[in-house]
């Protein structure tokens, strides 16, 4: 079970990619933890807000897509354990769907796999890393027919 509480702190972004956004974070978790209750953050902002957050917790001024800050606590399947928080820039996520040339639909939702799999530990510093994680977010889109 995944509880996934949602928080939107901008304008509003379509009902249907929040639906969606959940779906992706339920399956990336579930794959990975079957048995688990996990409970999920999301919060969508804007850039004004994401950069803040960027500066203060990672040193970096200037605004991101999507942030996630895992908890990390796989130990206890039978508890409902909170995974983590995932933020997303609603300003960025639009503006990379044009920059990408698919719909901010889809960009939502790779943002959220994205966020999902870091939460898991996944990570992208290494090439070898990054390539794991690419073919997971491409899995789990795919698998929901979310595509480019």
């Amino acid at each position: 079970m995944i509880k996934i509480y949602f928080e939107l702190l901008t304008e509003p972004i379509p009902k249907l990619y929040e639906t969606l956004m959940k779906r992706v974070i339920r399956t990336v978790v579930t794959e990975a933890y079957p048995n688990h209750k996990f409970e999920v953050n999301v919060t969508v902002c804007d850039d004004k807000m994401i950069h803040e957050i960027n500066k203060e917790h990672r040193g970096i001024d200037r605004p991101t897509d999507v942030l996630s800050f895992p908890f990390y606590d796989f130990d206890t399947p039978e508890q409902i354990t909170l995974l983590g928080d995932i933020i997303i820039s609603r300003d960025t996520a639009y503006r990379q769907a044009e920059d990408y040339g698919h719909s901010a639909k889809r960009e939502f939702c790779f943002l959220a796999a994205h966020s999902a799999l870091h939460l898991l530990g996944y990570d992208h510093e290494t090439d070898d890393e990054r390539v794991v994680m690419e073919a997971k977010q491409k899995e789990i889109l795919d698998k929901l027919g979310i595509k480019r």
